[in-house]
């Protein structure tokens, strides 16, 4: 083998490795069976959602994952495999990627990594049932609200109370326990 074809596969695992660690996941797949509309389809997806998806040649992967401590991958580095690097949402590969496998039977979800701890395909799984981070901000934004809301009705309940006795001050508890129900 060559010096320029060694350096070339050097530079190759250099790659691999900075996109693990650039990464806030990255999901192993195996797409044999999958036709060139499927993987573009799939490649689109992902791209929406800031993923890349990549096809490295498994030795190659193996001695990046050495690397970077997630050599745990390496059993599964077997047959045709692609990674999806998420770059700026952790369950965006793995979300994707289930999503697609419900109709595309031939894509395998084999394993990953997530903000540094390397998972089995079922923990895969369990990721890609939460919520993208767009719906996470919206999730805490509710919660946030909530108790503003609450507030909010039990100061009007007392305000209108307030009102309705000609200027006297209803007795507070019973208000607020209306307001707050």
């Amino acid at each position: 083998m060559s010096v320029e074809a060694i350096n070339a596969k050097k530079i190759v695992v250099e790659e691999i490795a900075g996109k693990f660690k650039e990464s806030q996941s990255a999901v192993l797949v195996e797409y044999r069976g999958l036709s060139v509309a499927d993987v573009t389809e799939l490649r689109r997806a992902l791209r929406e959602e800031d993923v890349e998806f990549k096809v490295y040649k498994n030795k190659l992967v193996q001695r990046a994952t050495e690397s970077v401590g997630y050599a745990d991958l390496n059993d599964k580095l077997v047959g045709p495999n692609a990674l999806a690097f998420g770059k700026s949402d952790a369950v965006a590969p793995a979300r994707i990627l289930a999503k697609f496998a419900k109709t595309h039977e031939d894509l395998v979800i084999k394993a990953g990594v997530v903000e540094g701890k390397v998972l089995a395909e079922d923990e895969i799984k369990e990721i890609a049932k939460l919520p993208g981070r767009e719906g996470m901000y919206s999730m805490l934004l509710g919660m946030l609200q909530a108790p503003v809301s609450k507030f909010a009705r039990a100061v009007k309940a007392v305000a209108d109370a307030k009102e309705a006795n000609n200027g006297e001050a209803p007795a507070a508890e019973e208000k607020v326990e209306e307001a707050a129900a």
